[in-house]
């Protein structure tokens, strides 16, 4: 199980701790590249390196959702952001679980917690600069938490647990709007360094919820909505030095970072290429060939690769097979008719044959067949299958008798997966074939993974216009708990008009009161155990179809350096330290 326990919290880690676990044998900084073996950056670093220089060369199959901080939603722009955007906390880079250690990033310690977990208080370091050299005060973390999360007709794609839980956050209307100096007076800055947060209700676990990059600093004078992203001010170890949308993204060292003010990065090499909207085949081509370094959204290898890869034990030495806290599953939307008979979303959940979707997306190399909301590496897991079929195979019969009991003998709807994701496809395209058996019949909808929640599947008024009745889905943990996987897809209050990832929008007051109990809790055993319970009630709703623990398949490039695949980031290599050892 994940480390959840804010007793937990460890002081901060130094890389050079980290590195000193590594043999001579993996440091490929001697030009022989040896593979340091399957699983090896699971378990420790690989490669590990203090050289400095070169190029670090990400790629992707799509764009990213946004790389501004305070306006993305996906693990690998939270674990890619810090590099040029530091929050309050962040995690440790480390490898498996001990990535999962919380540490202080911008702030000089985790917070300190007041009035019954109401208040929580936390002091930045002193002397930081953005990379104009301009100072960086407490007051700027406040205009970044008030602009990701109040001004959502600009900015949506972030979560938004500030504004749920910030007192005053349900009438404040964003610093785009109010503007007053004063802005959201639940955020309190008494002098430069000192920032509070006041709340409507305990939250255990906020130390967690400021590690988002919407903690990271924005100045107030340099943001203009929606465009800041052409711009980013950096706080963090690199800033941009190009942007083409849709294109390349360059980012080299940030001259006025203070490396004295920072434990944790390192500022390896001299710049980072990002490149835009390539081909999956030609990313694992490139991976192997050194012309790539890390695939960006840590997604893993496409199935074709996986069959040569598994093939060929010299390859499978430089790859990294981990769970990392994610559930694929298929969303039902409770609020498109039939589906908002219960009835009716239970004769699809009897209806999918998962270990054809497991098959279909790369066997259990890539997931074990999963049966409940919670992964088995997040705390709150227990073991329930309110669905069970025999082999896991799927029931027509129930299913049939489940439809009868919603009154309808056929349905036609539509289903929705990302484009540039062909495990995600196929994964969809053997769920329409389980369906076809039982009497509802879908159709497949495909678009990419970059619009998927700001223009499609994450747009209520979207998926009722256009019949959408279930959406593929991968759901990876906010933060190591309970908590920080469920409520952002099940709590109705977490629903919006765009950005959404509450795809079912349940509205089940039980789970939303047994949410807010949860958070509220001091002692972890009992959070942990309502957070079973709302996993079950959520299964009891038919709201979503758990389909795999996702488990990632990456190659690990030979030529990149201090790499570690981290449960922090559902499996991905940790991005603060990558160097390399080509000119």
């Amino acid at each position: 199980m994940r480390r959840s326990s804010l007793a937990a919290v460890a002081a901060i880690g130094s890389v050079s701790m980290l590195l000193a676990g590594c043999s001579k044998a993996d440091d490929g900084s001697d030009g022989s590249n040896k593979s340091a073996g399957a699983n090896a950056a699971t378990k420790d670093v690989v490669n590990a390196s203090t050289k400095k220089g070169g190029t670090v060369t990400y790629a992707m199959s799509d764009v990213p959702d946004s790389f501004d901080p305070g306006n993305t939603y996906y693990a690998y722009m939270y674990n890619f952001s810090r590099l040029y955007a530091r929050p309050l906390m962040t995690f440790k880079p480390d490898a498996g679980e001990k990535g999962n250690t919380l540490v202080p990033d911008l702030a000089s310690a985790p917070g300190e917690q007041s009035d019954g977990g109401k208040t929580w208080t936390y002091t930045i370091r002193k002397g930081l600069k953005y990379q104009d050299g301009s100072p960086i005060t407490s007051k700027d973390v406040k205009y970044a938490v008030e602009r990701s999360n109040f001004a959502r007709d600009v900015l949506s794609l972030g979560p938004n647990y500030f504004q749920q839980f910030l007192k005053g956050g349900d009438k404040y209307k964003g610093p785009y709007k109010d503007k007053s100096a004063e802005g959201l007076k639940s955020i309190e800055t008494p002098d430069d360094t000192t920032i509070v947060f006041h709340l409507n209700q305990a939250f255990q676990e906020f130390d967690y919820l400021v590690a988002t990059p919407q903690t990271a600093p924005v100045p107030k004078a340099k943001d203009d909505g929606i465009d800041y992203v052409k711009h980013i001010v950096s706080s963090g170890s690199y800033q941009f030095q190009s942007y083409q949308e849709g294109k390349q993204a360059v980012l080299v060292r940030n001259k006025n970072f203070d490396p004295k003010s920072d434990p944790l990065r390192k500022q390896y090499p001299n710049k980072i290429v990002v490149n835009l909207k390539v081909n999956q085949q030609t990313i694992d081509k490139d991976l192997q060939s050194g012309d790539t370094l890390i695939d960006m959204q840590g997604k893993g290898v496409d199935t074709q690769t996986q069959a040569q890869l598994v093939n060929d034990k010299s390859k499978m030495g430089n790859t990294d097979n981990a769970y990392g806290g994610r559930l694929v599953y298929a969303a039902i939307n409770t609020k498109l008719k039939p589906f908002t008979n219960v009835d009716c979303r239970k004769a699809v959940e009897y209806a999918i044959d998962k270990v054809s979707v497991q098959t279909a997306q790369g066997g259990p190399i890539r997931g074990d067949v999963a049966t409940t909301v919670l992964p088995p590496d997040i705390t709150g897991y227990a073991k329930e299958d309110v669905y069970a079929t025999s082999g896991n195979k799927g029931d027509v019969a129930k299913a049939k008798d489940a439809l009868k009991a919603c009154g309808e003998k056929t349905i036609n709807t539509t289903i929705t997966a990302r484009s540039d994701r062909d495990e995600e496809v196929s994964g969809a395209q053997a769920l329409i074939e389980s369906l076809k058996k039982v009497g509802i019949n879908a159709s497949l909808k495909q678009y990419p993974s970059g619009k998927y929640f700001t223009d499609y599947a994450g747009v209520p008024k979207f998926n009722q216009k256009n019949k959408v009745g279930i959406m593929m889905m991968q759901w990876g943990a906010d933060w190591p708990s309970g908590y920080g996987f469920l409520q952002q897809i099940l709590n109705s209050k977490a629903v919006g008009e765009s950005g959404n990832t509450a795809l079912s929008e349940l509205d089940d007051k039980k789970v939303d009161s047994m949410l807010a109990e949860a958070i509220g809790a001091p002692d972890e055993a009992t959070r942990n155990k309502l957070y079973a319970q709302i996993d079950k009630q959520a299964m009891d709703d038919a709201a979503l179809v758990p389909l795999t623990y996702f488990k990632v398949l990456l190659y690990r490039s030979p030529y990149a350096t201090n790499l570690v695949s981290t449960a922090a980031f559902s499996g991905q290599y940790d991005y603060l330290n990558i160097g390399t050892t080509k000119k």
